[in-house]
């Protein structure tokens, strides 16, 4: 399409047009009346590979760690010599201290919208890159959160040879509040995708990146989305045409679900079929779906954001008047 084209060649012109341009206020920077002063942050593999600690005290401490592992075999893997080199490495790239004030401050937010929920204990782990793909996991009923540091050493770290480099963009130290906070924002939204139109589907990730919003206020966008800040930018540059595009082939309330595998998937590029594709940035239909949601608020900024949540994604389109200009 020859509109996605033309602004490849002015996305830089209409990136520096609008930093001129004053940032309007931010909806979700508001005084956090409780914060969480500190979070209790245990690293459960310090342990685990240390010599010292014995395997019958460590099962004690962490019963839930040890899974269905034989005590022979989880003894051999806590001297094992390359899981240990993993672990030190990963552990390394990560400022705990830092991170702990991270997740106090995303608790905080949290806190101040669902006043109900309750801070987790947080657990940083190594799974020796067996689980980078779903690094993150929260235990609700236990109030338990993991993290799996190996997935977060570095884009281009030798241990992910062989990894698709779409998901390496999103696996460094800086990804790791921003990704903790979608895990907790999928815990207040609802998800029901069963015969729903592609309007469904996106506006329920935009309500997440609202909550993305609410939870990161201080957050660069860029990395909400799991976005580089070129692919950002292209988003961006392009939110009108895209829009135009979804208009025009009919595919707002279409309700193909392969529009979630060409729009909403995890992938290197979103799927237009036409020549642009490679440069376009991925999951575009969630970027779409995060606007809409933005100018809904832009035109309710009283909405209460667990009535807003509760709200469907009609009523959200309707109400927020979405329709982007070049």
């Amino acid at each position: 399409m020859k509109f996605f084209r033309y602004l490849l060649f002015s996305a830089v012109l209409v990136t520096g047009m609008n930093s001129c341009k004053k940032d309007s206020e931010n909806l979700w920077k508001v005084e956090v009346k409780s914060p969480v002063e500190k979070v209790q942050l245990i690293d459960i593999s310090k342990e685990l590979y240390d010599p010292n600690v014995s395997l019958e005290s460590f099962t004690q401490k962490y019963p839930f760690f040890q899974g269905t592992v034989p005590n022979e075999d989880f003894a051999e893997r806590r001297k094992d010599p390359e899981e240990i080199k993993v672990y030190k490495e990963a552990i390394s790239k990560i400022d705990v201290t830092k991170l702990n004030k991270e997740l106090a401050d995303l608790f905080s937010h949290i806190k101040n919208y669902f006043p109900d929920f309750k801070e987790p204990q947080v657990f940083l782990y190594s799974s020796a890159l067996q689980g980078i793909m779903e690094p993150i996991f929260y235990e609700s009923q236990k109030d338990m959160l993991f993290i799996d540091i190996t997935a977060f050493m570095g884009e281009n770290n030798p241990n992910y040879k062989g990894l698709e480099q779409y998901f390496q963009k999103s696996m460094n130290p800086k990804n790791i509040i921003p990704k903790v906070s979608e895990i907790f924002a999928e815990h207040f939204v609802e998800r029901n995708f069963e015969h729903q139109k592609f309007i469904d589907q996106i506006v329920y990730y935009g309500k997440l990146m609202t909550l993305q919003d609410a939870f990161l206020p201080n957050e660069p966008d860029a990395l909400k989305m799991n976005y580089t800040p070129e692919q950002y930018e292209w988003a961006k540059a392009n939110e009108a045409n895209i829009w135009n595009y979804f208009v025009e082939n009919n595919l707002v309330f279409s309700d193909d679900q392969r529009l979630a595998e060409r729009f909403i998937n995890p992938a290197p590029f979103s799927k237009f079929y036409t020549e642009i594709d490679n440069e376009s940035s991925p999951q575009i239909g969630i970027f779409s779906g995060w606007q809409i949601c933005r100018k809904f608020y832009q035109e309710k900024p009283e909405t209460k954001l667990t009535d807003f949540l509760k709200m469907n994604a009609q009523e959200i389109f309707n109400q927020s008047n979405y329709k982007p200009k070049n």
